[in-house]
């Protein structure tokens, strides 16, 4: 007898999390199948639990590069970037938080806070709300740590947006393993019925 108990590994996002340990989850989970095994009369079953974003989740990094910035006195600072809920939906889906850091300034202060939005024209585009950086300009490049689980399988074509490429870097090498997607690619199944032509 089998029980899968489907994913359930968490992963560090932000400061705060503390994932459990594999060994910790297991002891937890066990416990109870034999706690429940003994109390029904039940054989105790081979329990499969899959680790799924604990695998991958925190060697993915996403690079976004800083385009227009908008201060609005008293409200707050949003700083645009070129990508968005197309290559990460989870912030708008379902709230998900993220750390950034200016990997160009990966060295500077924190001096400001800012609230980072993609470029979807959606009010539910935003990637991050009010983190500290160093003043951030119009071309800095933003890294945004742990996306290695969900960016690229639940990136979409919204907005008609292509995904970005993909780069494996390992031992100071880095290769490109998924190429960036062009327009082209976007339109190559559309068609115009010759009625319209």
């Amino acid at each position: 007898m089998e029980l899968n108990l489907g994913g359930g590994f968490g992963i560090y996002y932000k400061d705060g999390d503390v994932p459990a340990s594999i060994e910790g989850f297991a002891d937890i989970i066990m416990g109870t199948v034999k706690e429940k095994a003994r109390k029904y009369g039940l054989i105790v079953p081979k329990v499969i639990v899959e680790p799924g974003r604990s695998i991958v989740g925190t060697a993915g990094t996403t690079l976004y590069t800083i385009g227009s910035i908008k201060h609005i006195p008293g409200v707050r600072t949003y700083v645009a970037v070129d990508g968005g809920m197309a290559d990460n939906p989870r912030p708008a889906l379902y709230q998900a938080v993220y750390e950034a850091m200016l990997a160009n300034k990966a060295t500077e202060k924190s001096s400001e806070k800012v609230s980072i939005t993609g470029k979807c024209c959606e009010s539910g585009d935003m990637l991050i709300w009010d983190i500290m950086l160093p003043a951030v300009e119009s071309g800095d490049i933003l890294a945004v740590s742990s996306t290695g689980a969900y960016n690229y399988s639940m990136s979409s074509n919204y907005n008609r947006l292509p995904r970005p490429a993909v780069v494996l870097v390992c031992d100071g090498q880095a290769d490109v393993i998924v190429k960036r997607e062009t327009y082209e690619d976007i339109i190559r199944n559309d068609q115009l019925p010759s009625r319209l032509g």
